[in-house]
């Protein structure tokens, strides 16, 4: 079966064609404007011959959507409903689901969520300490994100352990732009970073991460500052780029080669976090097999993976150097460590086809 999956972001669409789990074709359309235009270009250059359906990736699914679910009118007016929660991503998910059925009017199509994975947070887990009234009317509660990379990440991870997934504990940490760290006990998120937004949790390219909420209250009440110049500092200014004026991990890197000291500070911040992140995960775990870096920093910056995970060796987590400068995919802890430390290059796209083909292969069932 061929599945045709669509990630539609406020400006640009990319896409990916797979036959079964081999990639065929993939392409980007940028500077989007016109969603109806862009798709249009893609299907017109991608060969849709045997194509059984289109995968969509949707940030986000609310408490409502727990899986990958096929699309109707019902389930677009639900996405919908959500989009004051993603007001970012969920009009330029939706804009590309309404082109494409239009486009394809005879194929299946499937609405993947960032946000699915984490479902499975035990309820301690995904609540705030507020008031419980205000919290369910506004709908205030940890969703998590980045939930397909967390998924494919942590079943990779169990296959290069040659273990079973329902066998295996690991800490997943996709440091990319975006960055955020989840607890997977069995397959199953027990625990993420990212909370109500993508906001919080690890220091990112230009995201503040945790940060004490009264920090708002502060600058709007002695600075004068008003809600959306906060929302912008913290979301847009924050990170590495508040910290070090550049938000590429390269750029800081080698700032700090050259002496630059706060580009030095940036990354000890940036990798304490994570470190915090890893000790309170495996507190919850209680069990730790395996951490997996992934991402475009966690894949490539192989001083950040050693820096975060430095001083942990009574842990038994380890990082061998000689392995950690050369693997680009693969184990990268001592021999007999007794947590395997591995980088595992992310496929979002592939976890969204693998999942959309699981809906329509159990609709062909039922």
């Amino acid at each position: 079966m061929r599945i045709l999956v669509l990630n539609n972001g406020s400006s640009s669409v990319k896409y990916r064609l797979y036959d079964g789990d081999d990639l065929v074709s993939k392409g980007l359309v940028e500077r989007v404007t016109d969603y109806a235009a862009a798709l249009r270009e893609v299907t017109g250059s991608v060969d849709l011959t045997g194509l059984g359906a289109v995968g969509h990736r949707v940030v986000h699914g609310g408490l409502r959507f727990s899986e990958p679910t096929l699309i109707t009118d019902e389930v677009v007016a639900a996405i919908e409903e959500l989009v004051p929660l993603a007001p970012l991503h969920n009009p330029a998910n939706l804009a590309g689901i309404g082109v494409a059925r239009k486009l394809l009017p005879g194929v299946p199509q499937v609405a993947v969520f960032d946000t699915a994975f984490h479902r499975t947070l035990p309820e301690a887990a995904a609540t705030y300490a507020i008031d419980r009234e205000v919290a369910d009317r506004y709908g205030i509660h940890r969703y998590g994100f980045h939930g397909t990379s967390h998924a494919y990440v942590s079943r990779r991870t169990a296959t290069l352990l040659d273990r079973p997934l329902a066998g295996v504990n690991t800490i997943t940490l996709h440091l990319g732009n975006g960055a955020s760290a989840c607890a997977v006990e069995g397959g199953r998120s027990v625990a993420t970073s990212m909370g109500l937004t993508p906001l919080e949790g690890l220091v990112m390219g230009s995201r503040s991460g945790d940060l004490d909420p009264a920090v708002v209250f502060h600058l709007h009440r002695t600075a004068g500052m008003p809600v959306d110049e906060i929302d912008d500092l913290l979301n847009h200014r924050g990170g590495l780029m508040g910290l070090a004026g550049a938000g590429d991990m390269r750029e800081v890197l080698s700032r700090r080669a050259a002496g630059d000291r706060a580009a030095a500070l940036a990354i000890d911040v940036y990798c304490r976090r994570i470190r915090s992140y890893v000790g309170a995960y495996y507190a919850v775990l209680g069990r730790l097999d395996a951490i997996a870096f992934t991402a475009g920093v966690g894949e490539n910056a192989a001083a950040v993976r050693a820096e975060s995970l430095a001083g942990l060796d009574r842990l038994g987590i380890e990082i061998d150097a000689a392995r950690n400068d050369s693997v680009r995919e693969g184990i990268i802890s001592p021999e007999g460590a007794p947590v395997t430390v591995c980088v595992v290059p992310t496929d979002e796209e592939l976890e969204i086809a693998t999942q959309t083909r699981s809906v329509i292969n159990g609709s062909a069932e039922g």
